[in-house]
C-alpha cells in the first residue's frame, strides 16, 4: 500500500465519530444515526412508564394512553434530525412548535431520549410516589453512565440540553388541550349522568363502583391523526326488550356465559386481556406498548424502530380512547349487568372481580358502546402490524408467572388475532355485549390506520 494511500486511511479514522457502547467500525465522516443503536434506551423507558400506571390513579381510561402519545412524540421528535427517512411533525399541529438542532453537531441519540423521558415522566405523573421518583432518577442515571464516558463532554451536554428542549416545547403543548391536560386529577370532571339518563337503555352506575362515570368530558381531549368530525362510530343496534331483538339475543349471549359457570378457557381468555383494575396491571390503554416493547426484544429492534413504534402507538391509542369515548357518551348505552337484571335474571352478576379488594360482580363505571378495549386495543394493533408485519406472530407474556389471575401466556398469528381476541374477552366478562366488541374493533382499525397515514416518512 503506498504512503499516501496510509495516510489517507489514518485521517479518515480520526474524523469518523462514534459514540456508545457499540462501535461501528467504518471510516465515515457522517454523525451515527438513530437506526444505529440499539432500543435499550426506549424499551427500558417503556417498561418504567408501564411500571408505574400500573399504581396511577385516574389514567384509566385516556390520560395513560395520552401520556404515551406526549412521551412517544417528545421522544421522536428530539432525535428526528437523525432518522432520514422521517419527517418531523414541527408545526403539523397548531402550536406544536419544535426547537430546532444545531446543524453539523454531534449528539449521542440514546442520551437525548433519556434527557426527554426523565424530563416527561415526572410531569405526566404529577402524582408519583417518592419510590417512583428514585426510579425514574436511577433508570435517567443509568443509562446517561452507559454513553457519559464514550462521549466527549460537549456532546454529552449538548444531548441532553437537546432531549430536555424538545420536552419542555411538547409539555408546553400538552397544556394546552384544557380537556386532556390534568384530566387525572379528577376523572369524573362533574359529569352529570342523571341529567343524560332519559329512558330504560340508556347508562346508569352500578355497584361496586363510584356511582358516577369516568371520562364524560374525555371525548373532548386533543387528537392527532383524527378530526373532530371523525369521532363517533356508527349507531348501535336499536334498543329492545322484545326476546326475538338483536339486542335481547346479545344480552342472553352474554347471560350464557357463567349460567351456569364459567370453563378454564373462558376464564383464562378474560383475565389474561383485563386490564381493569388499579394496582393490578397497567390499563388497556396501552397493553399493546407493553406488547410492542416485547417485540422490540424479540426482534432485536433497532432504535428507530422502537421511537417510532412508541410514537404510532401512543398516537393510535390516544386517538381511539378519545373517539371512543366521545361516542360512548354520545350513544350512552347501558351495560349488560343493568339490562340482564332488568329484564332477564334479577340475581345475575358480571364476571369481573377484583382479587386486591374483594369486590365481586364489577362492570366498569362508564357507557358501554363502543367497548374501550376493543377500540384502544385494535388501534394499537394496526399500529404495531404497520410496522412489524401484519402476519407477524408471537407469544404474549404481559402476565407471565402472576399468581392473582389466569395470566398464563397465549400465542397468536398476528396482532389483530389478538385485537379480537382483547374484544370478544369482554363478552364473557359479562361487561360488554357483541355489539360495542364488535365496532370497537372496526372504528379501532380505522383509527389505527389514520394514525400511520400521518406523514411519519418522507
Amino acid at each position: 500500500m503506498s504512503l499516501k494511500s496510509i495516510l489517507a486511511i489514518f485521517v479518515l479514522s480520526l474524523v469518523a465519530v462514534s459514540c456508545g457502547k457499540e462501535k461501528i467500525d467504518n471510516t465515515s465522516t457522517e454523525f451515527r444515526k438513530v437506526s444505529d443503536y440499539p432500543n435499550d434506551v426506549v424499551h427500558d423507558w417503556n417498561e418504567v412508564f408501564l411500571q408505574i400506571e400500573r399504581y396511577a390513579a385516574g389514567y384509566r381510561p385516556g390520560p395513560a394512553p395520552r401520556a404515551v402519545a406526549y412521551i412517544g412524540l417528545a421522544a421522536y421528535e428530539s432525535v428526528v434530525p437523525g432518522m432520514p427517512e422521517f419527517n418531523s411533525f414541527d408545526q403539523y399541529w397548531a402550536g406544536f412548535d419544535i426547537p430546532e438542532i444545531e446543524a453539523d453537531k454531534e449528539y449521542c441519540w440514546p442520551v437525548v431520549i433519556n434527557a426527554s423521558y426523565e424530563y416527561l415522566l415526572p410531569r405526566f405523573f404529577g402524582k408519583a410516589t417518592q419510590d417512583q421518583i428514585n426510579l425514574i432518577e436511577q433508570t435517567a442515571d443509568r443509562i446517561n453512565k452507559d454513553y457519559k464516558d464514550e462521549i466527549s463532554s460537549e456532546t454529552y451536554l449538548r444531548s441532553i440540553e437537546r432531549g430536555r428542549k424538545v420536552a419542555e416545547a411538547v409539555w408546553n403543548w400538552s397544556k394546552t388541550d384544557q380537556v386532556g391536560h390534568d384530566h387525572y386529577l379528577d376523572p369524573f370532571q362533574k359529569y352529570d349522568w342523571e341529567a343524560a339518563f332519559k329512558k330504560d337503555g340508556d347508562w346508569r352506575p352500578t355497584q361496586p363502583g363510584p356511582g358516577k362515570p369516568m371520562g364524560g368530558v374525555w371525548g373532548g381531549a386533543r387528537t392527532f391523526a383524527l378530526k373532530d368530525g371523525e369521532k363517533l362510530c356508527k349507531k348501535p343496534i336499536p334498543y329492545s326488550e322484545d326476546p326475538k331483538s338483536h339486542l335481547y339475543a346479545q344480552a342472553v349471549e352474554v347471560y350464557a356465559q357463567n349460567t351456569p359457570s364459567l370453563s378454564f378457557e373462558t376464564e383464562w381468555v378474560g383475565e389474561f386481556w383485563s386490564d381493569d383494575l388499579l394496582n393490578l396491571t397497567f390499563s388497556p390503554g396501552v397493553r399493546f406498548l407493553a406488547i410492542g416493547d416485547q417485540v422490540l426484544k424479540l426482534e432485536k429492534s433497532n432504535l428507530e424502530t422502537a421511537v417510532w413504534m412508541t410514537a404510532m402507538v401512543g398516537v393510535a391509542s390516544n386517538d381511539a380512547g378519545v373517539a371512543c369515548w366521545n361516542s360512548k357518551f354520545y350513544y350512552n348505552v347501558e351495560r349488560p349487568e343493568t339490562y340482564i337484571k332488568r329484564i332477564i335474571d334479577p340475581s345475575w352478576e358480571p364476571n369481573l372481580d377484583n382479587p386486591l379488594t374483594g369486590d365481586r360482580g364489577i362492570s366498569p363505571s362508564f357507557p358501554a358502546y363502543p367497548s374501550g378495549h376493543s377500540t384502544m386495543g385494535a388501534a394499537g394493533a394496526e399500529a404495531l402490524g404497520y410496522i412489524f408485519g401484519y402476519n407477524y406472530s408471537m407469544t404474549d407474556n404481559c402476565h407471565k408467572n402472576r399468581s392473582e389471575f389466569v395470566g398464563i401466556p397465549r400465542a397468536f398469528s398476528s396482532f389483530y388475532e389478538m385485537g379480537l381476541e382483547n374484544a370478544w374477552s369482554r363478552v364473557p366478562l359479562g361487561v360488554h355485549f357483541r355489539m360495542d366488541c364488535e365496532e370497537g374493533v372496526r372504528f379501532g382499525t380505522e383509527i389505527g390506520r389514520a394514525a400511520h397515514r400521518l406523514p411519519w416518512k418522507k
